[in-house]
């Protein structure tokens, strides 16, 4: 099982940045990938950006130019600096990650408790 714990969300103004944090631990035989998703009250949980174990990086639209994602091997952990934040930013922010298992045969989805982002105009 693999556990994440997510950090950095906090209350910023508008144009203001954050630094959001996700450490992994736990058994993971191989990542496929990590993500960070976002979901503001009453709408769907959407993708924000990930990284997949070619170290492909992908953006939503609406974050390209303003958030980055990055992944320190060695200390397990997953960040996503996010600059010029808008009130749209605000959201709970979750940590995703994707672990093949079984030898590849199967892909399980683990998610951390999420990190309050809350951006004022």
């Amino acid at each position: 099982q693999v556990q994440l714990v997510e950090s950095g969300g906090g209350s910023v103004q508008a144009g203001g940045s954050l630094r959001l944090s996700c450490v992994s631990s736990g058994y993971c035989w191989r990542t496929y990938d990590m993500n960070w998703y976002r979901q503001a009250p009453g709408k769907e949980r959407e993708f924000v950006s990930g990284i997949d174990s070619s170290d492909t990086i992908t953006y939503a639209d609406p974050v390209k130019g303003r958030f980055t994602i990055s992944y320190d091997n060695a200390k397990n952990t997953l960040s996503l600096q996010m600059d010029s934040l808008k009130p749209e930013d605000t959201a709970m922010y979750f940590c995703m990650r994707q672990c093949w298992a079984n030898g590849g045969i199967r892909r399980d989805t683990f998610w951390g408790q999420g990190t309050q982002v809350t951006v004022t105009s």
